[in-house]
């Protein structure tokens, strides 16, 4: 049944206004990625005979490790081959890996930290060839941090005007929250990771105050969205939060946020969520 809503919600989409990637995204709000989570992402990906997957594992403090638990899991449920593209250790000019990248049917990025990622390919070859296999029909996925790497303005996790380090914030001030440039695969969406069992509310709050043209997308651990262009669609087993559109967004005195109201919405497995202002 899964395996059917996937196949006709891409299928509905293909036809949409926004058709300008062939590809897709699983952004994985990370956590437990369960064999049937990666079933969805494999039937995303649709493989064919010859095709192979690509981890990216710059954002880990233990790549190969990374590697090793992802590789492994693959290999029980599928028998694509899996290749381990560590581009902090190897020439981001090289041109086999970098041609071999664009042609992966399948790339995945670790979690870890997205700060580190970025760093390793921005303004390189590799973040070209990301967007090459994405604009050309291949699935990018990514999981806690290699989901916030997906948005333009991607969340750093740090607050501004509070520089002790929290897992969530504990403030809904004005001019908090750090974004760095990332991926770029999602230009009006940013998402955040881990929300519901770190409580993320205010930080994406605080996202949706400083980018009010946006949508601003929660993914609970275990669990993903599937987007093809201006829709995406739930998968796994916890929830998804959305937020947009803020109302009489202002400011006090003092920086505190205020709006009379924004959309709100939480979604299931199965449901469909519009990505697009």
């Amino acid at each position: 049944m899964k395996k059917q809503l996937l196949l006709l919600f891409l299928l509905a989409i293909s036809f949409g206004t926004y058709a300008q990637n062939k590809g897709n995204l699983f952004i994985i709000g990370g956590g437990n990625r369960s064999d049937a989570l990666m079933k969805q992402m494999l039937q995303t990906a649709n493989l064919k005979s010859g095709d192979y997957i690509i981890v990216l594992p710059m954002a880990s403090t233990i790549p190969d490790s990374g590697f090793k638990s992802f590789s492994a899991q693959m290999n029980k449920i599928d028998n694509h081959q899996v290749k381990n593209f560590n581009f902090s250790k190897h020439d981001v000019n090289d041109k086999n890996w970098i041609d071999s990248l664009s042609a992966a049917k399948l790339i995945y990025i670790l979690g870890g930290d997205q700060i580190r990622f970025m760093k390793t390919v921005l303004n390189t070859p590799v973040y070209d060839a990301i967007h090459k296999a994405y604009k050309n029909g291949s699935t990018i996925a990514g999981t806690s941090a290699g989901a916030a790497v997906m948005s333009k303005y991607m969340i750093t996790g740090k607050q501004l005007l509070d520089t002790v380090y929290k897992e969530t914030f504990n403030k809904l001030w004005d001019k908090n929250i750090e974004f760095e440039e990332g991926m770029g695969l999602l230009e009006n969406t940013i998402i955040d990771q881990h929300f519901l069992k770190r409580n993320r509310y205010n930080r994406l709050i605080s996202a949706l105050a400083a980018h009010p043209k946006m949508i601003c997308i929660g993914i609970d651990e275990g669990t993903a969205i599937i987007v093809h262009n201006a829709k995406a669609m739930v998968a796994g087993d916890s929830q998804v939060i959305r937020f947009a559109k803020p109302i009489a967004l202002t400011k006090t005195e003092k920086g505190l946020l205020k709006f009379n109201q924004a959309d709100f919405g939480i979604f299931t497995a199965g449901d469909v969520i519009d990505i697009l202002p």
